[in-house]
C-alpha cells in the first residue's frame, strides 16, 4: 500500500499519503523551483495507491499559496484520483480548505471543482 510523508519547508508543503486509511493531505506553501522533482514522487505514489486503493479516499488540500507549476502537478494528481472515483473502485472526495478572505484560493478551489467529477467541498477557514 502506498505511503508517503514529506515534511513542509519554506517552499514545499507537507504531504501525507496513507494508503491503508485512504488519505491524501497536502498543506502549506508550494513555490518549489523544481516542481517536477518535488511532485513526481508524489504523483508516482498516488498512481501506486490507485492500483490498490482503499474503499474510500479522502483528499484534503490546504495551501496558503502555490505557483502555476504546482497547479499543473496538483491537477495531474487529482486526475488520477478522479479516474479512481469515476471507475467506482474508491469513493473519492476532496476538501479544498482556504482562508475565508482569500478570493484567489477560493477561486482556485472552484476551478478544480469544475474540472473534476469527484465531490469537491470548498471549506472556508477563519484566519
Amino acid at each position: 500500500m502506498a505511503e508517503l510523508l514529506l515534511e513542509a519547508t519554506d517552499k514545499t508543503p507537507r504531504v501525507r499519503l496513507d494508503g491503508l486509511q485512504g488519505i491524501l493531505q497536502v498543506e502549506g506553501c508550494s513555490v518549489h523551483e523544481d516542481a517536477d522533482g518535488f511532485y513526481r514522487p508524489i504523483f508516482q505514489a498516488v498512481e501506486r495507491y490507485a492500483a490498490m486503493p482503499a474503499g474510500t479516499t479522502r483528499v484534503s488540500l490546504r495551501l496558503d499559496y502555490f505557483n502555476s507549476s504546482t497547479a499543473k502537478y496538483l491537477l495531474d494528481i487529482l486526475k488520477v484520483l478522479d479516474e479512481l472515483h469515476v471507475s467506482g473502485r474508491s469513493k473519492v472526495a476532496m476538501e479544498w480548505l482556504h482562508p475565508e478572505d482569500d478570493l484567489d484560493l477560493q477561486e482556485a478551489g472552484m476551478d478544480y471543482k469544475a474540472l473534476l467529477d469527484m465531490p469537491v467541498k470548498l471549506v472556508p477557514q477563519r484566519s
